[in-house]
């Protein structure tokens, strides 16, 4: 028998196995089509939320929601992957002058495009590449502001309370908690000197495998916050499992992969095809 050819760990999970979505609410969702849609060239979902109320936006299979509301800024960094740095980059200079009386701001980096959306909310872009596996257009890492000495203990919480893959490591800027949270998908909790700004209920969603088992451990630590329906709860509150210290908020909507969202197939645009060089069959961007 052949064994040992093969890091078998590259294949684990953990339990969490999908980041499906950032939620922030947006006051002007005219300005959010000029920087989603237009700018960054992503796909406003065509089946669901398509009114005044609220705007899904489509990124390969995962979404940021923005409801209509006061405006929420995440207390970190949302990196995207998209191919077409050229054309991305001229998109974004010619919805500069609608966005000007704005947060809006863009800049080529060596690696990345940085965007910052009319409220506040920073983006880094980065193209395709071995770094991201089979991801050609997606969400692989929210990167979240924490204090100092908070990183370790976060990564307790996500490994005993989640069930999550963690990983722990310290760079020039400080120590990092890395958790994963879906193929090629990570959650970041970088320590910083400045104090996070304070929290105005922006959110993730994730889906788990072991649904219950968390539930039953957040209950004990009393921090669910919301029951939503049977394949959905909530919690916000990070703390020390052991203490109860509290570390960090960031809601989490918590899901079952019996939701019946799991695996919906989102529609996702070709953003460099126009009416002048239209192609049929090339409408879609496949992910």
């Amino acid at each position: 028998m052949n064994t040992g050819t093969f890091d078998r760990t590259q294949g684990d999970t953990g339990n969490i196995v999908a980041l499906e979505h950032v939620n922030v609410e947006i006051p002007d969702q005219q300005l959010a089509t000029i920087f989603y849609v237009m700018g960054l060239g992503l796909t406003r979902d065509p089946y669901l939320f398509t009114g005044i109320g609220n705007m899904w936006i489509n990124i390969g299979r995962n979404q940021i929601h923005m409801p209509t509301g006061a405006p929420m800024v995440l207390r970190g960094t949302i990196s995207v992957v998209m191919p077409g740095r050229e054309a991305l980059l001229k998109r974004l200079a010619e919805v500069a002058s609608l966005l000007a009386a704005t947060r809006f701001d863009f800049d080529a980096q060596a690696d990345h495009v940085s965007a910052t959306c009319p409220w506040g909310n920073r983006f880094r872009i980065f193209e395709p590449g071995e770094r991201y596996g089979r991801m050609r257009l997606g969400l692989p890492s929210v990167e979240l502001d924490v204090a100092r000495g908070t990183a370790a203990g976060i990564a307790t919480f996500y490994r005993e309370v989640m069930g999550a893959l963690v990983s722990e490591h310290s760079d020039a800027q400080g120590a990092c908690a890395s958790i994963g949270v879906g193929p090629g998908q990570t959650l970041v909790y970088r320590e910083g000197d400045a104090a996070p700004a304070p929290y105005d209920n922006h959110h993730v969603q994730i889906y788990v495998n072991d649904f219950s088992g968390p539930y039953r451990r957040l209950r004990a630590l009393g921090l669910v916050t919301q029951e939503d329906d049977a394949y959905q709860y909530r919690f916000r509150q990070l703390v020390d499992p052991a203490t109860s210290a509290p570390l960090t908020v960031l809601e989490h909507e918590v899901r079952s992969l019996l939701h019946p969202l799991y695996g919906r197939p989102l529609v996702n645009r070709n953003p460099e095809m126009t009416n002048r060089n239209y192609a049929a069959g090339e409408e879609s961007f496949r992910c």
